[in-house]
Order: structure tokens, then sequence, then C-alpha cells
């Protein structure tokens, strides 16, 4: 069977479905590891800071990897550390006396995938021969969407019936798909985004003032969607008292469900709406339902103010790629990674406050939780500003299509 670009773009849906699992698996375990190992909350709060650091390391350099090893040379190899690293939750931990090492050791293996996956699948997807890139772009970010609620889903239902002491053997399940994606990559026919656009001079887009506004905006988009949903299931099961399958299934399951949908919407009706109305809508509700979820004192409208967010925050990762694809010029491989490396960062920064801001008020999560509003607030401010310095592009396109 002859593999084409179809192939090509699911290869890409499975890179984020793998890093969705680098993202959601161990967070389920955090309550587990508490109990089993007596790690604190300060201790797995690092564990989300080095992987998203590492992830952010992986962004910087991976321009320069793909220019010594090639798209595909490099794909391969990050998933594999991707199966390296969820394979050794399993087996990592009890080779030190330390089981803190392990799990730090495994954090860094499945980083380096999932960093490789962030930086390289968008460009990929980009430069397939399609016509709605944003439809591309949108379905391709809805596939860690709905990873990450199957991950939840999957493990909520594995742990009631095997029980989570059994998680060891869970995570050598997870690890078959970067390992089979590994493979996928080695075949599919793989595009350069530089052949798609054009090449241009990176340091060119440097200079172009829009190229950092939007990057303040990824910065905002990953903060606002991994604040919550880092935490979402240690919010519902410590802070709102409810059990663990209830607040895993209510809590990240349902967000990242929603979350997908909405990907799904957008990527539908993106062409109809103007996109940069579509993310001012969409951090606004961002700032509501993130209000909603640490002011409600009834644990179920909280857990319906978390889901929520996942509706809201959906397009602003997706919608600010599209965004910078469109308006930037020559639009590269570095430029990608530039904005990977700013979305990661905000990724970082974001569940780490909310750690941090927590540990600071005896454990309270809904006191981090509010503290990250500020988040796509910002996010408004940023696409108001965008959308200032694309006019004169948005009056030229107009103008083309009168002239049609």
């Amino acid at each position: 069977m002859k593999l084409t670009f179809k192939h090509t773009q699911v290869a890409c849906w499975l890179g984020y479905v793998s890093q969705a699992i680098t993202a959601s698996f161990l967070p389920l375990l955090f309550v587990r590891m508490e109990n089993e190992f007596g790690f604190s909350l300060a201790k797995l709060t690092f564990i989300i800071t080095l992987t998203f650091v590492s992830e952010i390391i992986i962004d910087a350099i991976s321009p320069f990897l793909v220019k010594l090893f090639g798209y595909r040379k490099t794909l391969v190899a990050g998933n594999f550390c991707s199966v390296i690293g969820i394979s050794g939750l399993s087996v990592f931990p009890s080779l030190f006396n330390d089981a803190y090492i392990g799990f730090i050791l495994c954090a860094f293996f499945y980083s380096i995938g999932g960093g490789v996956d962030e930086v390289l699948v968008s460009p990929v997807v980009e430069a397939c021969p399609t016509k709605n890139k944003e439809r591309a772009m949108g379905i391709l970010h809805s596939a860690f969407c709905f990873g990450c609620a199957g991950v939840i889903l999957f493990s909520t239902i594995y742990f009631h019936f095997f029980g989570i002491e059994n998680w060891r053997i869970l995570a050598i399940i997870w690890s078959v798909i970067p390992l089979a994606n590994s493979v996928l990559f080695a075949f599919v026919p793989i595009r350069t985004i530089e052949e798609e656009k054009g090449k241009g001079r990176f340091i060119d887009t440097l200079k172009n003032p829009l190229f950092w506004v939007l990057g303040v905006g990824m910065f905002c988009a990953g903060a606002s969607e991994l604040a919550i949903s880092q935490w979402a299931s240690a919010f519902a099961e410590s802070g709102l008292g409810v059990s663990k399958t209830l607040g895993d299934l209510l809590g990240p399951c349902a967000f990242a469900i929603l979350m997908g949908i909405s990907r799904l919407t957008y990527a539908g009706v993106n062409h109809k709406f103007d996109i940069k109305k579509i993310l001012i809508f969409a951090s606004f509700f961002g700032v509501v339902f993130y209000l909603v979820t640490v002011l409600a004192t009834n644990p179920l409208v909280a857990l319906i103010g978390c889901c929520l967010c996942g509706v809201a925050v959906a397009p602003l990762w997706p919608g600010t790629f599209s965004l910078a694809a469109k308006h930037i010029p020559n639009a590269s491989t570095a430029m990608f990674a530039a904005y990977a490396l700013l979305g990661d960062g905000g990724c970082t920064i974001g569940p780490s406050i909310v750690g941090f801001v927590s540990t600071a008020n005896n454990d309270d999560i809904s006191k981090g939780l509010a503290c990250a509003t500020i988040f796509p607030a910002m996010m408004i401010i940023t696409i108001l500003v965008t959308k200032k310095l694309t006019e004169k592009d948005e009056v030229k396109a107009k103008q083309i299509i009168v002239t049609e």
C-alpha cells in the first residue's frame, strides 16, 4: 500500500496523542504518588516544571536537529524517547534508592519526545497539500485534546477494574502508541514548510513586531490551557472533596473532550468568521469560567466551570498558529519552533504558578487557579494588538477579492 499525505496527517495526529499521554498520565497518579512514595506537592510541581522546561530546551534546538538530521529521523527518534520515558515509569523508580530520581529521569525522556512532536508536527501539517490550512491545524490540535480525554477515560476504567496499584502495567500499555508512531513516521511522505511557503531568513521574522505580539499570545494560550488542565484532577479530589473516579471523569476528562469538540468546531467554522474575533470571544469566556471554577462554593458548579474552561481556551493555541502562518511572510520551521518554545513557556509557568501559590496558601489549589486568570485576560489584549497590526493585510485581501 502506498502511503500518502493523509497518512502523514494521521502520524501527526498520533504525535499529539503521544504528547497527550506524556501530559495527562502522570498527573492522574499525583495523589497515588503522594500516598505510595510520600512525595510532597512541591515535588510534584517540580516534575511538571521539569517536563515543560525540558520541552522548551527541545523547542529551542529542534531547528538545528532538523537541519542536521532532517524531519524524518528527528520525529522517529523523538517518538522513541517517548517510548522510553512512558514505559520507564514502570521500571526506573525501582532502580534507585530514591524513587523520585526515576520519575525525574522518565519525565526528562518523554519530554524530549513531547518537545519534538510539539515543534515539528504543526509545520509538517501546514506543509501538507491541503486546501484549508486553518481547518487542518484545528483538527491536528484537537487530536491532543481527544488524546488527553482517552488517556483519562481509559486509565480511569483500568484503575476501576484492576486497581490503581497496578499503574505500572498501564504505563507500558500507553507506550505502545509512540512506538507505533515512530515506525509510521519512518515511512510516510514528509514535505517541509520551506517547500510550501519558500525559504526566508528567521532574522527577518524576528524584526516583525507581529511575531512578538503573537509570541505573547502563544505564551498566554499555553498558560491558559495547562494551568487548569494539569491541576484539574488534584483540584477535584482535594479541593472539592469528590472521589478520584468522579474527579477525573468530570474534571480533566470532560475538560479535554469539550476542548476537542471546541477545536473541531473551530476547524469547521474558522473560514466563515474572523479568527481574531473568535479568539477574543474565547479568551473572554476563559476568564469567566476560570472565575466560576475558583469562586463557586458548590463542587458541581466548580467542576462545570472547569469543563467549560476547556471549551473557551480551545481555539487559542491553533488560532494563534494560524494567524502567524497567515500574516507572517515566509513562515519557517524556526518560527514554529520559537512559537512552540513560547507556548511551552506558558505551559511551564502557568501550572507552576498554580502549584507555588497553592503551596504558599496551605495547598489550596483554588488560590493558585485564581492567579492563573490573568493569562486569558492578557490574551484579549494580545489579539486586540494583533488586530491593529494586521489591518493593512485585511484591506489588501478585500481589495484582491473585489478585483477578482
